[in-house]
Order: structure tokens, then C-alpha cells, then sequence
């Protein structure tokens, strides 16, 4: 390896890529340090003895001539304890340590510094001298955090002997605690922790099958476009339609063991809401900080482009990390339209022929490339972990069909489409319940109708279906107006509005409706379900519509979210049977041949 050697002069320098020559010892994605100020950058293309190159920092104060020096490893991050409740930038530089040097800027030159070399670990070693560890085996632990037990694992592709093991007790991140004679009978001296370039996804056992959802507390989400751990998801949206505050709801409450947040490209004032609420977000698990169990990734756009490129696989290749020690990882990455306009740029200076919009003809295959990283897998020490990636998606104006959204479409499989006529009502989450879509229904359906009902997934297909055909009747009430619907219709239309204010839409500020579990989600729906069915047979029994919606019992239903905590869901069932003593009886008023409608009425109950 070139490891400290000059391995070329810059001859060309246009923002972050720059060109050397000389540089016949450099190889593709090998990791350089360039110019006077030891700037981080990597190989990005090698023609004859010219090399090009992209730069992670500010490359103000180059000049031609300036030295290029070979790292002889690829971009790499290194993985071990400290990684969690911390802030990084997109290459792994932890900006609150930067901020405490003194500079509200990184500082060029800085170096790829990382996890801190100097914080002692109380580590506790878990083999013995003569044991044979294998990768992916587990030698040793350290409580990270009081939420997560960090597990320091064989690196990939080495097995071997051990022939010392460390005492327990509290050492620095480099220390040796475990040495091994390898299949070479080379000695390996393993300490906690471990490098890994961040473009190479970890290996792993296998790739399971998913089949369990990924609970996230929101109704729209969990009952009618669920996410699958180890699935993907997009949430596409206009500027203002709560894409960022959508992810911090899934962040807060969604049940991953770990939150990886990625803050892509996007503005600094929103990368500063995040850096403040998370540490006072109270983990409704533990009811401890929610940064206990969250790493960040901040690169705002005031930041140098080519490190957001790079920080969704920084982001993806820590989670991975995490996923091998037995976790269930949900990455949040906000958002990779600016992760895809850094690569649009960075495409530009370099050269390359455009495809639709500007975007280089790779934006497709690396999309696919990201999301792929996303699995529920058995890890190479034997037990199961997921990583789920939602990303949400900023396209210009709105518009869905610009190239990154309708590529994300392709690869992913729940389409969380937000909607601006909805976030502008003030309805959250503006998810549009008829754009969207989840691939995973099928998939999850054996998982809710052994874990929640069997009865679940029916009752969500049949209110899928009111909506959709209030989605019909209110093109009709456009041209002639609601009087003229039967009042089997007009019906539809009032189910419609208790399902999208009361059901679809969830304040979250509010203590009893930003998380709601599953059961209450399922007993709400019986209640909706209950009231349109009762409802319905009233108006087969002739009682007019002003009649059947009794303002009272619809209120109710409408305020349930907010009236009936997750401690006193019997609640939910003394309404249902306030709605059915009500429409029975107003049933006996309208009924047409005796007893037959109250019966009729009370085979629903």
C-alpha cells in the first residue's frame, strides 16, 4: 500500500473535484489527503496517470501543484462505542466535539476524526484463551448507553484461536482485549472497535422473508399503508407538507430498537430543530431521552456537497453495524432529492452526460443501491436484526413525476404520498389515502390476524372502500349538489368525514392521540364500523338522514381519539353500545313490517 506516499499533483480544481497526475498508484475509491491542509477526499474515476478526485470539505486555498497523499483504504468510518446519542457530519466528524474546540464552522483540515479515542469503557470480555471465534462472534460487551448493550463483534472474514483475553475493566477504544491466531497463524489483536468502508454493505448470514410490521403509533400508517421491518417506505411531498415532521413521528415513536437520522441537504434551521428536540424527547419505552438510543447525521446544504453524497451511506453503513449485533434499525434520511442534487452536481463537474433533468443516467441504480441496504436478515452471529429505510423525497412544485420521486416509486414498497390540499386544511399527517400504497399488506396480514383480529385488514379494505366512493360521489355533488344523493350516499359521505377527521387525522401534541397501539387502533375502526353499519340499516328502515346523524353520538365518535386513553379502551366497546341502543330504537320508529328492521339492526351488534 501507498499509505502516507505522494501519489500526485493537482492539475485541476473546479469546486469539490479536483484532477491529478501523476497518480498511477491511486485506485478507485481509495481515500486521499490533498493539498497543505490534509483535505479528506476519494477517487472517483482513473484515466491513464490522471486521477479524479471528490472532496469532503471546503477546498478554498488549493492551488495548482498542491500534493495529493495515498490513505491505501477506502473511505471508511469507524464502528464502536460512543457512536450513539452522538451528531456527525456526513463522513463521521462529530460536530459537537468540533463545536466545543471553539469553531461554528468544521475547520478544513481537520482530519477524519471520529468516535472519541480517549473516553473509557467498562467492558465486560464474554471468551476465554483456547475458545475459536468466528466472524460475527461476539468477544466482548460494553453498556453504551443505559438503552442499548453494545456488542463488540469478530470483523468480517476473520475467525481464528484466541490467545489472550483482557480483564474486565475500563479501557479506551483502542485497547487490545482479545488477541487471535488466524488460519495464517497470524496474530490479530482485536480492540472495540472496528473500520468499515462505507460503499461495501456488511455481510450477513442471510436475508429473511419479512413478516412483521414496523409499529409506528400512526394510524394512517400502522392500519392502512403499514411498513415492514427490514422494508423500504418514501414519503414524497411538497415544501410545507410535513415530510420532516412526519419522520420525526416515526422517529419518536415507531418501535425500532435504534433511529439512525440522516439530515440531508436539508436547511439549517431544521437540522437545528432536530439537534434541539431529540435530546428532550422522552422514549415512551424506557422514559429516558430518546438520543440514548438515536445517532444523527447532520450535512445541512451550507455544507460541502460531496460529503452529502456520502452521508447516506455513512448513515446506512452505521446502522448496518447495529443490525449485526441483533437490532432493529429504522434510518430516517431528510431527504434524498438533496442527496440526488448533490450527485447531479457533482456529476456536472465532473463531466458527465446528463439524463432527464440534469440527473446523471446512475441516479436510478444508485437509488436502488441504497434502499437494497435494507433487510431483515440473520446476522453473521446467529441472530435476527432489520434495518427499515424511510426517506422522504422533496421534489420541486410538488411534482410527482420529476425523476427522483418516480425512481424512488420503483424501488420501494410503501408510498407515503403527502398531499399540500390536505396539509394546507391543516390535516396530519397530509398522507393522501388514495395515492398511496403499501406492498406490504399482504405479506403483514397473517401477523395482525394472529397479533390484533382476524378481522383487521377486512375492516381496513371496507373503509378503503367508503372512501373511495365518497371520492366519486363528491364529483357528483361538484355538478349537482349533495341534495340530490339518496341518503344511502350522503350517508357515505358523513361515514367519510368521521373517518378522515377522526380516524386519518392524529394531533400530534396531544398526550392520548400523537401514539396510538394497535388494539386502540383496531377497536376504533369496530366503532366506525359500527356506526355505518347501524346507520345504513336505519336508513334501509326509511329514517331520513337528518335523523340518522345524531350530532351527539357523531361527536363522539369524531372526539374518541382524544376522550378514550390507551388505559380505558372499555371505553370504546360502551360506545358501541350507545350507538346501537340509539339506531335500534330509532329503527322501531321508521320500521316497515314489524320487528323484521330491529332485527335486522341487532344481527350487526
Amino acid at each position: 500500500m501507498n499509505n502516507g506516499n505522494s501519489s500526485g499533483k493537482l492539475v485541476f480544481i473546479n469546486g469539490p473535484v479536483v484532477k491529478a497526475e501523476n497518480a498511477e498508484a491511486l485506485k478507485m475509491r481509495e481515500m486521499v489527503l490533498v493539498g497543505n491542509k490534509k483535505l479528506i477526499g476519494e477517487v472517483v474515476s482513473i484515466e491513464s496517470d490522471k486521477a479524479t478526485l471528490q472532496i469532503y470539505e471546503e477546498t478554498s486555498g488549493l492551488k495548482w501543484g498542491d500534493e495529493v497523499v495515498s490513505t491505501g483504504k477506502p473511505l471508511s468510518v469507524k464502528l464502536g462505542p460512543g457512536i450513539l446519542s452522538n451528531i456527525f457530519d456526513g463522513i463521521e466528524r462529530p460536530l459537537e466535539h468540533i463545536y466545543e474546540t471553539g469553531s461554528a464552522f468544521i475547520p478544513e483540515g481537520i482530519g477524519l476524526i471520529s468516535i472519541d479515542l480517549n473516553k473509557l469503557w467498562d467492558i465486560h470480555l464474554t471468551v476465554n484463551v483456547g475458545d475459536y471465534i468466528e466472524e460475527g462472534s461476539v468477544y466482548a460487551t460494553v453498556q453504551e448507553t443505559s438503552l442499548i448493550l453494545h456488542k463488540l463483534m469478530v470483523p468480517p472474514k476473520m475467525s481464528g484461536k484466541v490467545t489472550f483475553v483482557e480483564k474486565d475493566g475500563k479501557y479506551n477504544i483502542e485497547h487490545t482485549v482479545v488477541k487471535i491466531l488466524d488460519k495464517e497463524e497470524e496474530e490479530v489483536e482485536l480492540s472495540l472497535y472496528q473500520e468499515w468502508p462505507i460503499r461495501t454493505p456488511r455481510p450477513v448470514k442471510q436475508k429473511r422473508a419479512i413478516e412483521k410490521p414496523l409499529i409506528t403509533g400512526q394510524r394512517v400508517i400502522d392500519t392502512f399503508f403499514p411498513l415492514a421491518k427490514g422494508g423500504t417506505a418514501a414519503i414524497p411531498g411538497g415544501f410545507g407538507t410535513g415530510k420532516t415532521i412526519t419522520q420525526h413521528q416515526l422517529a419518536k415513536w415507531s418501535d425500532a430498537d435504534i433511529i439512525v437520522y440522516i439530515g440531508c441537504g436539508e436547511r439549517g434551521n431544521e437540522m437545528t430543530e432536530v439537534l434541539e428536540d431529540f435530546p428532550k424527547i422522552i422514549d415512551p419505552k424506557s422514559q429516558k431521552s430518546l438520543m440514548q438510543r438515536t445517532v444523527l447525521l447532520a450535512n445541512t446544504s451550507n455544507m460541502p456537497v460531496a460529503a452529502r453524497e456520502a452521508s447516506i451511506y455513512t448513515g446506512i453503513t452505521i446502522a448496518e453495524y447495529y443490525r449485526d449485533m441483533g437490532y432493529h434499525i429504522a434510518i430516517m434520511a431528510d431527504s434524498t432529492s438533496r442527496w440526488a442534487e448533490a450527485l447531479r452536481e457533482l456529476s456536472g463537474r465532473l463531466e458527465e452526460m446528463p439524463a432527464e433533468e440534469g440527473y446523471p443516467a446512475y441516479l436510478p441504480s444508485r437509488l436502488a443501491q441504497f434502499y437494497e441496504r435494507a433487510a431483515y436478515v440473520e446476522t453473521l452471529s446467529g441472530t435476527e436484526g432489520s434495518i427499515t429505510i424511510i426517506g422522504a423525497v422533496s421534489p420541486a412544485g410538488g411534482d410527482f413525476s420529476e425523476p427522483v420521486t418516480q425512481n424512488t416509486k420503483r424501488v420501494v414498497s410503501t408510498f407515503l404520498a403527502l398531499d399540500k390540499s390536505l396539509a394546507y386544511s391543516r390535516h396530519y399527517p397530509a398522507i393522501n389515502w388514495h395515492n398511496s400504497y403499501s406492498g406490504y399488506v399482504t405479506v403483514l396480514k397473517e401477523w395482525y390476524d394472529e397479533n390484533i383480529s382476524e378481522n383487521m385488514m377486512e375492516l381496513r379494505a371496507k373503509i378503503l372502500r367508503i372512501l373511495q366512493e365518497e371520492r366519486k360521489l363528491l364529483e357528483i355533488v361538484k355538478l349537482v349538489g349533495e341534495d340530490i344523493l339518496p341518503d344511502d350516499q350522503r350517508l357515505i359521505l358523513e361515514i367519510s368525514k368521521v373517518i378522515k377527521v377522526g380516524y386519518l387525522q392524529q394531533n400530534a401534541y396531544h398526550k392520548d392521540d400523537a401514539n396510538v397501539s394497535l388494539n386502540k387502533q383496531y377497536k376504533m375502526l369496530t366503532v366506525i364500523d359500527s356506526l355505518y353499519e347501524a346507520a345504513n340499516e336505519c336508513i334501509r328502515a326509511g329514517a331520513p338522514i337528518s335523523k340518522v346523524k345524531n350530532e351527539d353520538i357523531f361527536y363522539k365518535v369524531i372526539t374518541m381519539k382524544y376522550t378514550v386513553s390507551e388505559e380505558n379502551l372499555e371505553l370504546l366497546d360502551e360506545l358501541i353500545k350507545e350507538i346501537y341502543e340509539y339506531y335500534i330504537s330509532l329503527g322501531k320508529m321508521y320500521r316497515k313490517g314489524g320487528a323484521q328492521n330491529e332485527t335486522e339492526i341487532s344481527k350487526i351488534r
